[in-house]
């Protein structure tokens, strides 16, 4: 986004890798929802694109799951979409266009043991994708989301590689996503080319999920 010209602004706890240089950092928990309206309504030109990238897991099987490792995750993963969307959606209203993209996760389709609460937040994200993309595609923005799987990231390269093979050998094309090919998939939903898709979910998993 920055490279096609974007003013990025980036929400999080802290910063995540290295930011490029006129990228701006807003140091903001987005499932705080005040602080959230907080730090939007203070910015100086109102967001016309929004991608929800932002997420945390606390795998532990059902049984033995904290109340703590569910509620967190889902306050992440879900309530933090949403308190953004609602945060920025109204300007891009009254503007007439804007984009909003959620990342989601195959395991939001299918889900994954040992990861209700990621799961459910996921599941929940695309409802919520849908339900957006009825609210604001009348009003000229398109909503949609994105489905990674197992993606081959900096963290995904340190677990132990029996994990990273089952997710190969899950997938047709023989091979794990690079976070490229979800950037790349972003970009496109974000564009004009995409200007009349909303409410889809657009899985890169290298069939790991069809």
């Amino acid at each position: 986004l920055s490279g096609g010209g974007a003013a990025v602004h980036v929400f999080g706890r802290a910063v995540q890798g290295p930011l490029p240089a006129q990228a701006i950092f807003h140091q903001v928990d987005i499932a705080d929802a005040s602080a959230v309206a907080k730090v939007v309504g203070a910015l100086k030109t109102a967001p016309t694109l929004l991608v929800n990238n932002a997420g945390i897991t606390r795998d532990r099987t059902i049984a033995k799951m904290s109340d703590d490792e569910w509620s967190s995750v889902i306050a992440v993963n879900l309530t933090g979409a949403f308190n953004m969307i609602r945060a920025v959606a109204p300007a891009m209203v009254d503007a007439g266009h804007g984009r909003i993209i959620n990342i989601a996760s195959i395991n939001g389709l299918r889900g994954k043991y040992g990861q209700a609460n990621y799961s459910a937040a996921k599941a929940g994200l695309i409802g919520l994708t849908t339900a957006a993309a009825r609210e604001f595609g009348p009003k000229g923005s398109p909503v949609n989301a994105v489905a990674p799987g197992m993606v081959l990231t900096d963290m995904v390269r340190t677990i132990p590689e029996k994990f990273r093979q089952q997710a190969v050998a899950e997938s047709v094309l023989g091979c794990l996503a690079e976070p490229q090919d979800v950037a790349d998939a972003v970009l496109f939903l974000l564009s004009d080319a995409a200007g009349k898709i909303t409410g889809q979910v657009l899985q890169v998993d290298a069939g790991q999920y069809i």
